[in-house]
């Protein structure tokens, strides 16, 4: 701590006494903990804030800093993000020609621009600080560190030179700072393994021509790789048929309007099984999916003249992703499946090799493991139990939360996170205020829960400072954020991204930026 933060405390000493706390059990199969025996924690008043930390400033965090700063509780909230800019995976997950999801920002921008939540970005926890530290200045910790790599796919020839992640690649075409600037786009035919919208991320991004990529955000470096593309055609593989794909229907229906880019169906990929029927009947969003798909089916082939396809195959899962002697990818091996009649699929041992030279892993987002935070390494989230941390031994962890993808998985839209925010700052005020789930909050003594020796704002600015670290606030993000809406104006577009973290810095801190 520096020598003088004691001085400058503006509270009262803190008094101690202690409330119960209902810990939980071990896991259970699906990753959650009943209630078990309790223990007993400090529980300290104070007239200060309660003051709290949220690890992570994409929509989960925002969400939740948002939430708990409409409670009765009397609260100080910062933001701690990795990045140097905020949003998460809104900024760094979206595909840049898609601002209309993009515009989710609007909202969160909202909320950080108010003043009553301060962001202290550029902080990377685990390596600037640890929980320990955090404990130090923090009554309460809640993580939202998300899910940013991909699901593991145990599929032979997956380390093959050629073989993506696609949370690598939409990390690379969305200009995060931590990714390489280039991307080894030499294939001209690919392969995109998955059923959901992230897949149709990939594919519509490498079919699409460079330059009708240019009204976004798209960094230069992104714009100019995928102008040297000599991609033709692009394959996505769904183990599944039709009425089991996860895409959205505006999503899929945005496929078909990619210029110079045609959509291939085959109709032997098209069965229906009494599981598949159900499906339809009763979700509005999968008749439009199947609607979508079927109309495609009915277009003649022979008005496919565009100069690059799209081509969508079902019922064929992954077998093999086949190399050749230099260790390159050259094709993928797919076996057909059948449906079983309750809409699941089994092999028929009927194979067949598709001549590729890269494949894409779309199948999903997986958590990433925190210094000193229990983590359930089947299921890729922070061990909890509705947003309560728990230990080894499924005993609450004191002050410690998470929300969003690390809590729940990376399920779920933007009305989901609300809810799952809402959930643990509900749990995080009932612990504040000392009564058991579902307690009458209003009539509790919410000064309780103070247990950080430094609750004053300043002292963690002032230990960061000490560690070297470069502090993004919110002002200086605002000057990253008028940069680069400046570099786009000149060319009609709303901005252009900065890619390098030592240039986003250099124009956040007012330094000058040296090019490397």
């Amino acid at each position: 701590m520096p020598e003088d933060a004691e001085a400058s405390r503006i509270w009262d000493e803190p008094t101690v006494s202690y409330v119960r706390v209902l810990p939980a059990r071990k896991l259970d199969a699906h990753g959650t903990v009943p209630a078990s025996r309790s223990r007993r924690i400090p529980r300290v008043t104070t007239t200060r804030p309660l003051r709290v930390a949220i690890v992570g400033a994409g929509p989960a965090g925002i969400y939740a800093a948002d939430i708990l700063t409409k409670t009765a509780l009397d609260v100080s909230v910062d933001l701690l993000e990795r990045l140097p800019a905020p949003f998460g995976l809104v900024r760094y997950g979206v595909a840049p020609d898609h601002p209309r999801i993009k515009q989710i920002i609007v909202a969160l921008h909202k909320v950080l621009s108010r003043g009553d939540v301060r962001l202290l970005a550029n902080v990377d926890y685990g390596v600037d600080l640890k929980l320990d530290d955090l404990r130090q200045f923090y009554d309460a910790v809640i993580f939202s560190t998300g899910s940013i790599k991909d699901a593991p796919l145990p599929l032979p020839g997956v380390d093959l030179d050629g073989s993506y992640g696609a949370a690598d690649f939409v990390s690379w075409y969305d200009g995060h700072p931590d990714v390489p600037r280039t991307w080894p786009l030499t294939a001209q035919h690919v392969a995109v393994l998955g059923a959901g919208n992230v897949a149709l991320d990939v594919a519509r991004v490498l079919a699409k021509h460079a330059d009708d990529m240019l009204p976004t955000d798209i960094p230069a470096n992104v714009y100019e790789g995928l102008k040297a593309s000599p991609v033709t055609d692009v394959h996505i593989f769904a183990r599944r048929g039709p009425a089991q794909v996860k895409f959205s229907p505006l999503e899929l229906r945005e496929l078909g309007h990619v210029p110079d880019v045609d959509i291939v169906v085959y109709p032997e990929d098209y069965d229906f099984d009494e599981g598949s029927m159900a499906a339809i009947e009763s979700s509005n969003q999968t008749k439009q999916v199947v609607k979508t798909l079927t109309d495609w089916t009915l277009k003649d082939p022979s008005t496919n003249t565009a100069s690059r396809r799209i081509h969508l195959h079902f019922l064929h899962q992954p077998a093999e992703i086949l190399g050749d002697d230099a260790g390159k990818v050259v094709g993928l091996r797919t076996e057909r499946t059948a449906l079983q009649g309750d809409g699941s699929v089994q092999g028929t041992g009927e194979f067949h090799d598709w001549p590729v030279q890269a494949v894409y892993r779309a199948v999903g987002y997986f958590g990433s493991p925190l210094p000193e935070i229990p983590f359930d390494d089947g299921r890729g989230v922070i061990s909890n139990r509705e947003g309560r941390v728990v230990d080894m031994v499924g005993d609450a962890v004191p002050g410690v939360y998470a929300t969003g993808w690390i809590k729940r998985g990376p399920v779920g839209l933007i009305g989901a996170t609300k809810s799952d925010a809402a959930e643990t700052v509900r749990h995080l005020v009932e612990d504040v205020a000392g009564v058991e789930d579902g307690g009458d909050v209003a009539a509790a003594d919410l000064t309780a829960g103070r247990t950080a020796q430094y609750g004053e704002p300043q002292a963690v600015l002032d230990f960061l400072t000490e560690r070297g670290v470069d502090v993004v606030e919110w002002h200086d993000f605002a000057l990253l954020d008028e940069h680069e809406k400046a570099l786009g104006e000149p060319h009609g577009r709303e901005r252009i991204k900065v890619v390098p973290r030592e240039e986003m810095l250099a124009v956040a801190k007012k330094k000058q930026h040296v090019n490397r």
